[in-house]
């Protein structure tokens, strides 16, 4: 479960852009995850439920995961198509000669931050 892995350096690079930015406490966090990055929403939100218990500005910040679709598009023919769906061979023309062109990543899209400046 490479998952754990992931959570700990998104912790690290959140942590570190807590630290520039002067922020003492972050009430959530929103993931962008590509459809076949092999990250599993499910596995990646039990360990950061776990890990972030274990923080101090992430101390149970909410973990928010949103799915982009994993899109091929086909050299043979110009055309895009649902890669899950499909694979790596065209359905419009049969041809292999695809590539991802979406899907597989993994973005830390938005931070909320908490102003404790009172």
């Amino acid at each position: 479960m490479h998952e754990l892995g992931v959570a700990f350096h998104c912790i690290k690079e959140i942590n570190k852009l807590a630290e520039e930015n002067g922020v003492e406490k972050i009430n959530s966090v929103t993931i962008q995850l590509g459809e076949v990055s092999t990250v599993i929403p499910e596995y990646f939100e039990d360990v950061w439920k776990w890990a972030v218990k274990k923080e101090t500005v992430l101390k149970d910040a909410a973990l928010k995961i949103e799915i982009i679709n994993a899109v091929t598009h086909c050299n043979g023919c110009g055309q895009d198509y649902p890669t899950v769906k499909y694979g790596r061979t065209c359905p419009h023309c049969s041809s292999p000669d695809t590539y991802l062109v979406t899907g597989n990543e993994f973005i830390i899209k938005e931070l909320e931050a908490v102003d404790t400046r009172a």
